[in-house]
């Protein structure tokens, strides 16, 4: 279940606007919209927290009413923002300016804005924003005299109500008043719009609506469909609480919630469709609203409540044909109010409209997510699972995907490790962001790992896999960096096709690029053999290989920006491994800098294998083994005794089988425990298939809380025991990784 930190909170009601309110900004704006021929105009007021101003009340007509921000920041470059920022009228012609030496015939905004501030002595309220067409000319100076003069005599109205203990904030939603006096508009539909006005309730429930389109179409997230409806349709409706569902394999699942659902959750969650509830008969079909009296069962209002059940139509090609059935429904939206409450058709109406855009846009979230998982689950089968390692070498690898899009893309690592104490580091990159490019990518390190292994030096290797691969018949280029190690003396070899050089940090901190022939992608025919370049290694040395998309905001020269990004990183991270890697894929500019699939791979030569060389085990748990925690256990005891470490074993065993039991049961894979011990201390580290990090989850204060919470409490014995702790995400899952020291008195 997905539950936002919207839906896991209860937010604040907002009330609409009081009659007496409401009676004041309609005389003012009317007023400012008559005396200064705009067509149309609205008054801002500060929200709740005073962070922001959100527009109470609008009079004018389409389309014009509906072009003024529902809300802004106060530091915002509108004209409503910096009136009562400034205390003086102010004016925007066009927010939205042409960029220098770009012709421009036509504004893209059609309407200039002028503002004044609505301040009274020292009480900010808000400011009062007309709008005129750019045909009707600027605004001259009688015209922000009286606006100035009508935002001042709104601010001591709003004063003197303020003093009578009136609260002067805005609704969720604005207050619509047409323009026109057309009778047969008239709505009368209670808590919407202005009394007695024809049209201003009809145009105030539409509002949301338009609102709602607005932020639906921006929406990615499950997280922000919540957010949109509750913005657009619990708070307008004051709703007491909101779930979203979905329905499948015959069962209704909560999908995301806000406000006081905890107990709403828990009777949908798993829900069968055939049941009797309300939501199920949604499902099926059937809007339900339940008008709670308590004259019916002799309780007052407050302990009744009202509810409706809306379905969620997904997309279907007749819009204009009513629903019959189930078809088409992909779940229901579910509300509650606080004590009895009707339903007017007006309000039916437009939530049923709502029920509709909402469905339509979990649809759409929902198949982009099943396209997103094909697509991950696809990367991490053709990523290694775990990271061969020899005593005299350590590796970590990262893999982050991009942000642009939400196909796999062909970035690859890989470590293999070979008879005689040697090893190849792999890393590449198929240009694109397709299957073609996955399955490129497949083909090409398998090649890659099987020419290796057969013992080819890197140049040969590349060489072998570019012919194999324009045997293929693909038009997409392929870029490679094979670097092999022989631990026993640090003597390595670098081939590249096309791909940025590998660097290295030195024992003394200095970082060099190791050198070879650049060569061209694979996939390119050529006549001539691919070469390499021998280098050696000290003891100490930190070897990095990475793709060009880790450093691809610094695409002028990607050398030098991984150059000043391991440097950093060094500063930062010291000598561990782990923490190294996580700096170096994290440290970017911003997400909309990631267009492309970074591929991130480190080795630590630690020198030829002596007396110091670190003690290695490794242990293989197979997916929902009911006996896994216990064999883990048995596994650290046993190590642990047989490198005369038996005075740490009974809470690294302890500390083992809290950090497996939760990859077995949240990861639902194969896990991999490995026990490293070095001259102080020993490393323990668990890897599995789920990228998500594990989270201590301390006892919630609230039930809600408790039932969302992951159970993850176990980590907070591992922090006791062993200190801080690492998960590091590396494309096919993480790894969770520690240290614990080793007292003085072990050998």
């Amino acid at each position: 279940m997905n539950s936002s930190a919207v839906g896991q909170r209860r937010r604040r009601c907002r009330s609409t606007l009081s009659p007496d309110l409401t009676a004041v900004l309609h005389c003012a704006v009317r007023e400012a919209l008559c005396r200064l021929n705009a067509v149309a105009a609205g008054v801002y007021l500060l929200d709740e927290d005073a962070t922001e101003i959100r527009v109470a009340l609008i009079v004018g007509g389409p389309p014009s009413l509906f072009t003024l921000p529902g809300r802004m920041e106060l530091d915002a470059p509108y004209a409503s923002a910096r009136a009562l920022a400034s205390g003086r009228v102010e004016i925007l012609a066009d927010p939205y300016q042409a960029e220098a030496g770009h012709e421009q015939h036509v504004p893209p905004y059609p309407y200039v804005a002028l503002a004044a501030p609505v301040i009274a002595a020292d009480q900010r309220f808000g400011a009062l924003t007309v709008l005129r067409t750019e045909e009707q000319g600027d605004y001259q100076e009688h015209d922000r005299s009286r606006l100035q003069q009508i935002g001042s005599e709104l601010a001591t109205a709003l004063a003197k109500l303020a003093a009578s203990g009136a609260e002067i904030k805005p609704g969720p939603m604005p207050v619509l008043v047409p323009a026109g006096t057309d009778a047969d508009t008239n709505v009368c539909t209670p808590g919407w719009g202005v009394a007695d006005v024809p049209g201003s309730g009809g145009m105030s429930l539409m509002y949301p609506v338009r609102r709602l389109a607005d932020l639906l179409n921006q929406i990615t997230t499950m997280d922000d469909i919540v957010a949109a409806a509750q913005y657009c349709v619990m708070d307008p409706f004051d709703a007491q609480a909101l779930v979203l569902t979905s329905a499948s394999e015959d069962r209704l699942w909560v999908l995301g919630h806000s406000g006081a659902s905890c107990g709403l959750v828990k009777s949908l969650h798993g829900a069968r469709l055939d049941s009797s509830i309300p939501a199920a008969e949604a499902v099926r079909g059937r809007p339900l609203y339940i008008c709670a009296r308590p004259a019916d069962s002799g309780r007052s209002d407050s302990d009744v409540q009202s509810e409706a059940y809306l379905p969620l139509i997904g997309c279907r090609k007749a819009t204009d044909l009513p629903l019959v059935g189930s078809r088409n429904v992909v779940g229901a939206c579910c509300l509650t109010f606080q004590g009895p409450r009707g339903f007017p058709p007006e309000e039916r109406a437009v939530l049923s409209m709502m029920a509709e855009m909402l469905g339509a846009a979990l649809e759409r979230v929902e198949l982009s997510e099943r396209q997103h998982e094909v697509a991950e689950y696809l990367q991490r089968t053709l990523l290694p699972s775990t990271l061969s390692e020899l005593p005299g070498l350590t590796t970590t690898a990262r893999y982050r995907p991009a942000t642009a899009t939400s196909m796999v893309g062909g970035d690859w690592y890989d470590v293999i490790k070979l008879p005689g104490e040697r090893m190849v580091l792999v890393v590449g990159d198929v240009e694109g962001h397709a299957m073609e490019s996955a399955a490129v990518m497949g083909q090409v390190r398998t090649a890659v790992a099987a020419y290796a292994t057969e013992g080819h030096r890197p140049a040969a290797v590349i060489d072998r896999a570019g012919r194999l691969l324009t045997e293929q018949g693909t038009d997409l280029l392929v870029t490679c960096c094979v670097v092999a190690l022989d631990t026993t003396d640090g003597m390595s070899e670098v081939a590249l096709a096309g791909h940025p050089e590998p660097l290295v940090r030195g024992p003394d901190g200095s970082i060099r690029t190791l050198e070879a022939p650049a060569n061209v992608p694979l996939g390119v025919r050529v006549p001539d053999a691919y070469w390499g370049r021998e280098h050696v290694l000290e003891p100490g040395s930190v070897v990095m290989l990475y793709s060009d998309g880790l450093v691809d905001w610094h695409a002028s020269d990607p050398g030098s920006g991984a150059r000043a990004l391991l440097r950093s990183g060094s500063h930062a991270a010291g000598a561990d491994l782990e923490q190294l890697a996580d700096h170096l894929i994290a440290e970017d500019p911003g997400p909309q800098h990631r267009r492309d699939d970074a591929v991130l791979l480190l080795a630590r030569y630690e020198g030829a294998v002596g007396e110091d060389a670190p003690r290695t085990g490794n242990l293989q748990i197979p997916r929902r083994d009911l006996q896994g925690v216990k064999t883990a256990r048995g596994f650290v005891a046993d190590r642990l005794s047989s490198w005369g470490l038996s005075g740490i074993s009974d809470d690294l065993q302890l500390i083992a089988s809290e950090v497996v039991t939760n990859a077995l049961i949240h990861a639902d894979s194969d896990v991999d425990v490995r026990l490293r011990a070095f001259a102080d201390h020993v490393r323990l580290e668990v890897r599995d298939s789920d990228s998500n990090p594990p989270i201590p989850s301390h006892l919630a204060l609230t039930e809600g809380e408790n039932a969302a919470a992951e159970h993850g409490r176990g980590l907070l014995i591992v922090e006791a025991l062993a200190g801080p702790w690492n998960s590091s995400p590396n494309g096919r899952g993480k790894t969770v990784s520690l240290d614990m020291r080793i007292p003085l008195d072990e050998p």
